[in-house]
């Protein structure tokens, strides 16, 4: 759409094609009235395109006329599994999703005694520079359609052939770094019919953009904010997280709290623990007073080793009595379950590739 308008006929070859998948079903609807045809057709794109169908002549309820019009003028990508990689400890699931630019993602299937839930990306790389993400290394090259996001989930469920559940946009990106596209996933997912996720289902993470923890308040959307926090103050957050000189650890623990205050939703706060660098029980406590009255819980990762980044994970008794500090402060806390460590799955282990890289042809 440009100005609001789709283009048509000569008008749309002179500029970039339709992204079928990222279109909603009353953008669709609009396309066929533009188009001349029934507005039933736009119900029947969309589901093709939720189902996970890899090109237009798979919609074979479509007239050839249309699906002809529809190739001339629209794009429908579909991800590629270049590789699957199973945990041998838990059963969690990698992919590597080649992109039709020659880019890739990984997402992450994982399993719970309440369900299937996936871990998705919302770019190639991430321009945040967290000191202990692998998803940084190399920076960003560019954020994801709202159709890719969605592909993930699509793609992963047949390939799987498994239900998911759940959803945590916690893979490669910041979600909050590419906004309309996630939000537009969104509705994309929760569509009835579409893949029709509930979004109570759903957990955003981001590193501490703050605009978009107030724009999310707004969206009337049930989603799970989670914070990246992993220090309780400026000094050690600034070191680990260059986005808290942006925004300081003031402005996102109130800006957390007016998403629960606003949404009646609990925030989760994730906090991985480095070995003597922000797990002693100082810390603990000081954390603790940062998040007191807040409707939330925090989330005690273990680090995870990612190759070319310093520092080990606090040990299991250190973070053990992290946990019971702050509870004994009044705040909820669990440690993490890891799952997918012995694959490179696990939290914060990540990361961007190229087709190319991974020694893939397209």
């Amino acid at each position: 759409m440009q100005n609001g308008v789709w283009p048509i006929a000569e008008e749309s070859e002179k500029l970039e094609q339709i992204d079928l998948r990222s279109m909603l079903p009353e953008e669709l609807c609009e396309l066929m009235q533009r188009w001349g045809e029934p507005s039933y057709r736009a119900k029947q794109i969309f589901s093709w395109c939720a189902r996970g169908a890899a090109s237009i002549d798979e919609m074979t309820n479509l007239s050839k006329s249309l699906r002809e019009t529809l190739k001339r003028h629209c794009r429908l990508s579909a991800l590629t599994v270049l590789q699957r990689q199973q945990s041998k400890k838990d059963g969690t699931v990698k992919y590597l999703f080649g992109l039709h630019d020659g880019n890739a993602v990984e997402s992450v299937l994982m399993h719970y005694e309440h369900g299937t839930s996936l871990c998705i990306s919302s770019q190639v790389g991430c321009r945040m520079g967290c000191t202990f993400c692998a998803s940084t290394i190399g920076g960003l090259v560019r954020s994801l359609t709202a159709g890719e996001i969605l592909e993930q989930v699509i793609f992963a469920g047949l390939d799987s052939g498994e239900r998911i559940d759940s959803l945590v946009l916690m893979g490669i990106g910041e979600p909050f770094d590419n906004y309309d596209n996630v939000i537009r996933f969104f509705r994309l997912v929760n569509h009835p019919d579409g893949v029709n996720l509930g979004l109570r289902h759903i957990s955003v993470s981001t590193c501490g953009v703050v605009p978009g923890i107030y724009r999310l308040a707004e969206e009337g959307m049930p989603v799970t904010l989670s914070i990246s926090l992993h220090a309780p103050n400026n000094a050690l957050r600034t070191a680990m997280m260059p986005i808290n000189r942006r925004y300081p650890v003031e402005e996102l623990v109130e800006a957390a709290r007016h998403y629960a205050k606003t949404t009646g939703r609990k925030v989760y706060i994730e906090y991985t623990m480095i070995s003597g660098k922000n797990d002693s029980e100082a810390h603990a406590r000081e954390l603790a007073a940062r998040l007191k009255g807040m409707l939330c819980h925090v989330n005690l990762i273990p680090l995870n080793p990612v190759e070319g980044k310093s520092g080990v994970s606090s040990e299991r008794q250190v973070i053990e009595r992290f946990s019971q500090v702050l509870k004994s402060c009044g705040i909820s806390s669990t440690v993490r379950r890891k799952l997918g460590d012995d694959i490179d799955a696990a939290c914060g282990q990540l990361r961007r590739s190229s087709i190319k890289e991974q020694g893939h042809e397209i």
